[in-house]
Protein backbone atom coordinates (compact mmCIF):
# COMPACT_ATOMS: atom_id res chain seq x y z
CA UNK A 1 0.00 0.00 0.00
CA UNK A 2 1.55 3.68 -0.99
CA UNK A 3 2.13 5.66 2.00
CA UNK A 4 2.52 8.91 0.23
CA UNK A 5 -0.47 11.01 0.53
CA UNK A 6 1.75 14.59 0.19
CA UNK A 7 3.95 15.99 -2.58
CA UNK A 8 7.37 17.56 -0.98
CA UNK A 9 7.55 21.00 -2.49
CA UNK A 10 10.98 21.74 -4.15
CA UNK A 11 12.14 24.47 -6.53
CA UNK A 12 13.93 22.04 -8.63
CA UNK A 13 13.22 22.03 -12.60
CA UNK A 14 11.42 19.12 -13.86
CA UNK A 15 13.40 16.05 -14.27
CA UNK A 16 14.43 15.39 -18.28
CA UNK A 17 14.75 11.70 -17.72
CA UNK A 18 12.61 8.85 -17.60
CA UNK A 19 14.64 5.81 -15.98
CA UNK A 20 15.10 6.12 -11.58
CA UNK A 21 18.52 6.11 -11.52
CA UNK A 22 19.29 8.13 -14.00
CA UNK A 23 16.90 10.43 -12.60
CA UNK A 24 18.89 9.89 -9.65
CA UNK A 25 22.01 10.66 -11.14
CA UNK A 26 20.23 14.11 -12.68
CA UNK A 27 19.25 15.35 -9.66
CA UNK A 28 22.76 14.64 -7.66
CA UNK A 29 24.47 16.46 -10.65
CA UNK A 30 21.78 19.90 -9.94
CA UNK A 31 22.74 19.87 -6.44
CA UNK A 32 26.37 19.48 -7.59
CA UNK A 33 27.04 16.74 -5.08
CA UNK A 34 30.26 14.88 -5.98
CA UNK A 35 31.01 11.49 -8.32
CA UNK A 36 31.66 9.29 -5.25
CA UNK A 37 28.32 10.68 -3.31
CA UNK A 38 26.81 9.63 -6.56
CA UNK A 39 28.10 6.30 -7.00
CA UNK A 40 27.03 5.76 -3.06
CA UNK A 41 23.42 6.48 -3.73
CA UNK A 42 22.94 4.81 -6.90
CA UNK A 43 24.02 1.73 -5.11
CA UNK A 44 21.74 1.80 -2.39
CA UNK A 45 18.53 2.52 -4.51
CA UNK A 46 19.27 0.15 -6.73
CA UNK A 47 19.83 -2.18 -4.12
CA UNK A 48 16.89 -1.32 -2.33
CA UNK A 49 14.60 -1.53 -5.41
CA UNK A 50 16.39 -5.03 -6.15
CA UNK A 51 15.50 -6.12 -3.07
CA UNK A 52 11.84 -5.99 -2.85
CA UNK A 53 12.33 -7.70 -6.44
CA UNK A 54 12.12 -4.22 -8.75
CA UNK A 55 8.95 -3.08 -7.45
CA UNK A 56 8.99 0.76 -7.51
CA UNK A 57 9.50 2.73 -4.77
CA UNK A 58 6.62 4.88 -5.65
CA UNK A 59 5.02 1.76 -5.16
CA UNK A 60 6.71 1.19 -1.45
CA UNK A 61 6.68 2.94 1.89
CA UNK A 62 7.27 2.84 5.39
CA UNK A 63 7.34 -0.74 6.32
CA UNK A 64 9.18 -1.25 2.61
CA UNK A 65 11.93 0.57 3.97
CA UNK A 66 12.27 -0.54 7.22
CA UNK A 67 12.56 -4.63 6.10
CA UNK A 68 15.45 -3.26 4.17
CA UNK A 69 17.52 -1.58 6.90
CA UNK A 70 16.66 -3.80 9.01
CA UNK A 71 18.12 -6.51 6.50
CA UNK A 72 21.22 -4.81 6.00
CA UNK A 73 21.65 -4.49 10.16
CA UNK A 74 20.96 -7.82 10.50
CA UNK A 75 21.60 -10.36 7.84
CA UNK A 76 24.57 -8.05 6.21
CA UNK A 77 25.70 -7.12 9.32
CA UNK A 78 26.59 -3.15 7.81
CA UNK A 79 28.32 -1.01 10.17
CA UNK A 80 26.33 2.28 11.85
CA UNK A 81 27.76 4.64 8.91
CA UNK A 82 26.99 2.40 6.26
CA UNK A 83 23.41 2.08 7.54
CA UNK A 84 23.11 5.62 7.72
CA UNK A 85 24.55 5.70 4.17
CA UNK A 86 22.01 3.67 3.07
CA UNK A 87 19.18 5.14 4.73
CA UNK A 88 20.56 8.82 3.71
CA UNK A 89 20.77 7.73 -0.14
CA UNK A 90 16.76 6.23 0.26
CA UNK A 91 15.84 9.69 1.91
CA UNK A 92 17.20 11.10 -0.99
CA UNK A 93 15.30 9.59 -3.50
CA UNK A 94 11.70 9.74 -1.51
CA UNK A 95 12.52 13.69 -0.93
CA UNK A 96 14.63 14.95 -3.50
CA UNK A 97 13.73 12.80 -6.70
CA UNK A 98 10.25 11.51 -6.37
CA UNK A 99 9.40 14.72 -3.94
CA UNK A 100 6.90 13.00 -1.97
CA UNK A 101 6.76 14.07 1.69
CA UNK A 102 7.76 11.29 4.27
CA UNK A 103 5.02 11.82 7.03
CA UNK A 104 6.87 8.84 9.27
CA UNK A 105 10.46 10.00 8.78
CA UNK A 106 10.46 10.53 12.08
CA UNK A 107 9.24 6.85 12.86
CA UNK A 108 12.10 5.52 11.70
CA UNK A 109 15.05 4.25 13.70
CA UNK A 110 18.59 5.37 12.99
CA UNK A 111 21.58 3.37 13.88
CA UNK A 112 23.25 5.54 17.09
CA UNK A 113 26.64 6.93 15.87
CA UNK A 114 29.76 5.71 17.74
CA UNK A 115 32.52 7.85 18.33
CA UNK A 116 35.68 6.04 18.13
CA UNK A 117 38.89 7.61 18.79
CA UNK A 118 41.20 7.85 14.70
CA UNK A 119 44.15 5.73 14.37
CA UNK A 120 47.51 7.90 14.78
CA UNK A 121 50.84 6.54 14.22
CA UNK A 122 54.25 7.56 16.04
CA UNK A 123 56.86 9.24 14.05
CA UNK A 124 58.94 5.77 14.01
CA UNK A 125 55.87 4.25 12.35
CA UNK A 126 55.98 6.68 9.80
CA UNK A 127 59.63 7.11 9.10
CA UNK A 128 59.66 2.98 8.84
CA UNK A 129 56.66 3.15 6.46
CA UNK A 130 57.88 5.46 3.86
CA UNK A 131 60.95 3.58 3.50
CA UNK A 132 59.04 1.15 1.53
CA UNK A 133 57.45 3.66 -0.93
CA UNK A 134 58.86 5.34 -4.04
CA UNK A 135 58.15 8.11 -6.19
CA UNK A 136 55.07 9.44 -7.13
CA UNK A 137 53.54 7.41 -4.09
CA UNK A 138 56.24 8.32 -1.43
CA UNK A 139 55.67 12.25 -2.40
CA UNK A 140 51.88 11.42 -1.65
CA UNK A 141 52.68 9.68 1.34
CA UNK A 142 54.97 13.16 2.56
CA UNK A 143 52.39 15.48 1.42
CA UNK A 144 49.56 14.02 3.77
CA UNK A 145 51.73 13.46 6.38
CA UNK A 146 53.22 17.15 6.14
CA UNK A 147 50.40 19.03 5.59
CA UNK A 148 47.01 17.05 6.84
CA UNK A 149 45.30 16.88 2.80
CA UNK A 150 42.84 14.38 2.80
CA UNK A 151 43.57 12.02 -0.01
CA UNK A 152 41.18 12.96 -2.47
CA UNK A 153 42.53 17.12 -1.74
CA UNK A 154 45.97 15.94 -2.89
CA UNK A 155 45.10 13.92 -5.89
CA UNK A 156 42.78 16.79 -7.32
CA UNK A 157 45.92 19.51 -7.05
CA UNK A 158 46.42 21.76 -9.80
CA UNK A 159 49.42 23.16 -10.79
CA UNK A 160 47.92 27.22 -9.69
CA UNK A 161 47.40 25.49 -6.48
CA UNK A 162 50.79 25.33 -5.03
CA UNK A 163 52.56 28.59 -4.57
CA UNK A 164 56.48 28.30 -3.92
CA UNK A 165 56.65 31.85 -3.54
CA UNK A 166 54.93 31.67 -0.12
CA UNK A 167 55.22 28.40 0.51
CA UNK A 168 51.59 27.33 0.45
CA UNK A 169 49.44 25.16 -0.84
CA UNK A 170 45.76 26.16 -1.74
CA UNK A 171 43.03 23.54 -1.03
CA UNK A 172 40.11 24.18 -3.82
CA UNK A 173 36.58 22.98 -3.05
CA UNK A 174 37.65 20.85 -0.35
CA UNK A 175 35.03 18.95 1.92
CA UNK A 176 31.62 21.27 2.28
CA UNK A 177 32.69 22.91 -0.95
CA UNK A 178 35.48 25.33 0.92
CA UNK A 179 39.19 26.40 0.35
CA UNK A 180 41.59 26.69 2.50
CA UNK A 181 45.20 27.24 2.70
CA UNK A 182 47.94 24.58 3.99
CA UNK A 183 51.85 24.73 4.47
CA UNK A 184 53.73 23.98 1.70
CA UNK A 185 57.01 21.61 3.57
CA UNK A 186 60.59 23.00 2.77
CA UNK A 187 61.64 19.38 2.19
CA UNK A 188 58.77 18.71 -0.54
CA UNK A 189 59.25 21.74 -2.66
CA UNK A 190 62.31 20.26 -4.32
CA UNK A 191 59.95 16.59 -4.65
CA UNK A 192 56.97 18.72 -6.20
CA UNK A 193 59.09 20.63 -8.77
CA UNK A 194 60.53 17.36 -10.04
CA UNK A 195 56.94 15.83 -10.22
CA UNK A 196 55.58 19.18 -12.01
CA UNK A 197 58.48 18.32 -14.57
CA UNK A 198 57.25 14.58 -15.15
CA UNK A 199 53.36 16.20 -15.08
CA UNK A 200 54.47 18.46 -17.76
CA UNK A 201 55.51 15.70 -19.63
CA UNK A 202 52.02 14.65 -20.05
CA UNK A 203 50.86 17.90 -20.54
CA UNK A 204 53.09 18.58 -23.49
CA UNK A 205 52.06 15.10 -25.15
CA UNK A 206 48.12 15.58 -24.37
CA UNK A 207 48.50 19.60 -26.49
CA UNK A 208 50.58 17.60 -29.09
CA UNK A 209 48.28 14.92 -29.74
CA UNK A 210 45.16 17.72 -29.43
CA UNK A 211 43.27 16.37 -26.82
CA UNK A 212 40.63 18.16 -24.44
CA UNK A 213 41.94 19.83 -22.00
CA UNK A 214 41.42 18.24 -18.15
CA UNK A 215 37.81 18.63 -16.37
CA UNK A 216 37.06 21.96 -15.23
CA UNK A 217 34.73 22.36 -12.53
CA UNK A 218 31.16 24.03 -12.78
CA UNK A 219 30.64 26.11 -15.87
CA UNK A 220 34.39 27.02 -16.48
CA UNK A 221 34.83 25.05 -19.45
CA UNK A 222 32.45 27.30 -20.90
CA UNK A 223 33.34 30.58 -20.21
CA UNK A 224 37.05 29.43 -20.39
CA UNK A 225 36.99 27.20 -23.15
CA UNK A 226 41.04 27.03 -23.35
CA UNK A 227 41.71 27.10 -19.95
CA UNK A 228 41.30 23.38 -19.26
CA UNK A 229 44.40 22.83 -21.87
CA UNK A 230 46.68 25.22 -19.49
CA UNK A 231 49.06 24.32 -17.82
CA UNK A 232 47.90 26.40 -14.76
CA UNK A 233 44.53 23.52 -14.70
CA UNK A 234 46.93 20.80 -15.27
CA UNK A 235 46.91 17.84 -12.48
CA UNK A 236 49.95 17.98 -10.34
CA UNK A 237 49.46 13.99 -9.86
CA UNK A 238 48.46 12.97 -13.52
CA UNK A 239 47.40 9.55 -14.39
CA UNK A 240 49.80 7.76 -16.77
CA UNK A 241 47.26 7.22 -19.19
CA UNK A 242 43.55 8.51 -20.77
CA UNK A 243 40.36 7.90 -20.23
CA UNK A 244 36.89 8.53 -20.57
CA UNK A 245 35.06 11.24 -18.12
CA UNK A 246 32.58 9.14 -16.45
CA UNK A 247 29.55 12.11 -16.64
CA UNK A 248 30.75 13.58 -20.05
CA UNK A 249 31.60 10.68 -22.28
CA UNK A 250 34.97 12.86 -23.39
CA UNK A 251 38.42 11.32 -23.40
CA UNK A 252 40.51 12.97 -21.40
CA UNK A 253 43.59 13.06 -18.92
CA UNK A 254 42.47 12.72 -15.10
CA UNK A 255 44.18 12.80 -12.33
CA UNK A 256 45.94 9.52 -10.76
CA UNK A 257 43.31 7.18 -9.21
CA UNK A 258 43.37 7.57 -5.17
CA UNK A 259 43.15 3.28 -5.22
CA UNK A 260 47.02 2.97 -6.59
CA UNK A 261 48.24 4.65 -3.96
CA UNK A 262 46.05 2.82 -1.17
CA UNK A 263 47.22 -0.68 -2.73
CA UNK A 264 51.27 0.64 -2.49
CA UNK A 265 50.15 2.32 0.99
CA UNK A 266 48.82 -1.02 2.58
CA UNK A 267 51.95 -3.17 1.21
CA UNK A 268 54.70 -0.80 2.57
CA UNK A 269 52.36 -0.67 6.44
CA UNK A 270 53.16 -4.63 5.73
CA UNK A 271 56.65 -4.23 5.17
CA UNK A 272 57.28 -2.09 7.61
CA UNK A 273 55.72 -4.60 10.27
CA UNK A 274 53.60 -1.87 11.78
CA UNK A 275 50.45 -3.67 13.03
CA UNK A 276 48.06 -0.89 13.11
CA UNK A 277 45.07 -0.83 11.52
CA UNK A 278 46.17 2.26 9.18
CA UNK A 279 45.38 3.82 6.15
CA UNK A 280 46.11 6.74 4.03
CA UNK A 281 43.76 8.44 5.67
CA UNK A 282 45.60 8.00 9.56
CA UNK A 283 48.63 10.20 7.98
CA UNK A 284 46.15 13.00 8.27
CA UNK A 285 45.48 12.07 11.97
CA UNK A 286 48.97 11.26 12.56
CA UNK A 287 49.29 14.86 11.07
CA UNK A 288 46.87 16.36 13.28
CA UNK A 289 47.66 14.80 16.57
CA UNK A 290 51.16 16.11 15.97
CA UNK A 291 50.56 19.66 15.49
CA UNK A 292 48.46 19.61 18.90
CA UNK A 293 51.79 17.98 20.17
CA UNK A 294 54.12 20.93 19.14
CA UNK A 295 51.88 23.61 21.13
CA UNK A 296 49.41 25.05 18.60
CA UNK A 297 46.52 25.71 19.67
CA UNK A 298 43.01 23.73 18.75
CA UNK A 299 41.71 26.74 16.27
CA UNK A 300 44.81 26.47 14.11
CA UNK A 301 44.57 22.93 13.48
CA UNK A 302 41.00 23.46 12.96
CA UNK A 303 41.93 25.58 9.94
CA UNK A 304 44.61 23.03 9.12
CA UNK A 305 42.55 20.28 8.54
CA UNK A 306 39.12 22.55 6.93
CA UNK A 307 36.89 21.15 9.80
CA UNK A 308 33.66 23.28 9.61
CA UNK A 309 33.04 22.52 13.86
CA UNK A 310 36.20 22.52 16.11
CA UNK A 311 34.35 19.67 17.76
CA UNK A 312 35.71 17.26 15.70
CA UNK A 313 38.95 18.55 15.90
CA UNK A 314 38.43 18.00 19.69
CA UNK A 315 38.98 14.49 19.06
CA UNK A 316 42.53 14.74 18.89
CA UNK A 317 43.13 16.05 22.06
CA UNK A 318 41.51 12.98 23.54
CA UNK A 319 44.21 10.34 21.30
CA UNK A 320 47.12 12.81 22.92
CA UNK A 321 46.17 12.15 26.82
CA UNK A 322 47.62 9.20 29.12
CA UNK A 323 45.14 6.27 28.87
CA UNK A 324 42.68 6.48 31.28
CA UNK A 325 42.46 10.91 30.69
CA UNK A 326 45.80 11.18 31.99
CA UNK A 327 45.51 9.51 35.74
CA UNK A 328 48.45 7.28 36.96
CA UNK A 329 47.98 3.60 37.97
CA UNK A 330 49.01 3.01 41.30
CA UNK A 331 50.50 -0.24 40.30
CA UNK A 332 53.28 2.04 38.36
CA UNK A 333 53.79 3.83 41.51
CA UNK A 334 53.68 0.76 43.32
CA UNK A 335 56.86 -0.60 40.86
CA UNK A 336 58.40 3.03 41.30
CA UNK A 337 58.55 2.43 45.20
CA UNK A 338 60.02 -0.56 44.94
CA UNK A 339 62.82 0.53 42.62
CA UNK A 340 63.63 3.52 44.81
CA UNK A 341 63.68 0.90 47.94
CA UNK A 342 65.82 -0.96 45.80
CA UNK A 343 68.46 1.76 45.24
CA UNK A 344 68.65 2.90 48.35
CA UNK A 345 69.65 -0.72 49.60
CA UNK A 346 72.28 -0.99 46.70
CA UNK A 347 73.34 2.48 47.76
CA UNK A 348 74.21 1.29 51.82
CA UNK A 349 75.16 -1.53 50.78
CA UNK A 350 78.27 0.02 48.77
CA UNK A 351 78.93 2.20 51.93
CA UNK A 352 79.32 -0.47 54.12
CA UNK A 353 81.40 -2.37 52.04
CA UNK A 354 83.94 0.58 51.50
CA UNK A 355 84.29 0.70 55.55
Amino acid sequence: MNSFKIRRKTNYPPLKATRLLDQVRERIRYKHFSLSTERIYVHWIRAFVHFHNLRHPREMGKPELEAFLTWLAAERQVSASTHRQALSALLFLYGEVLGVALPWLDEIGRPRQVKRLPVVLSADEVKRILRFLEGEHLLLAKLLYGTGLRIMEAMRLRVKDIDFTRNTIIVREAKGNKDRAVMLPATLVEPLRAQLARANVLWAQDRAANRPGVYLPHALERKYPRAGQSWAWHWVFPQESVSTDPRSGVERRHHAHETAFQRAFKCALHMAQVHQPATPHTLRHSFATQVLQSGYDIRTVQELLGHADVKTTMIYTHVLKVGGAGVRSKLDALASYYRKYLILLIFLFFILARN
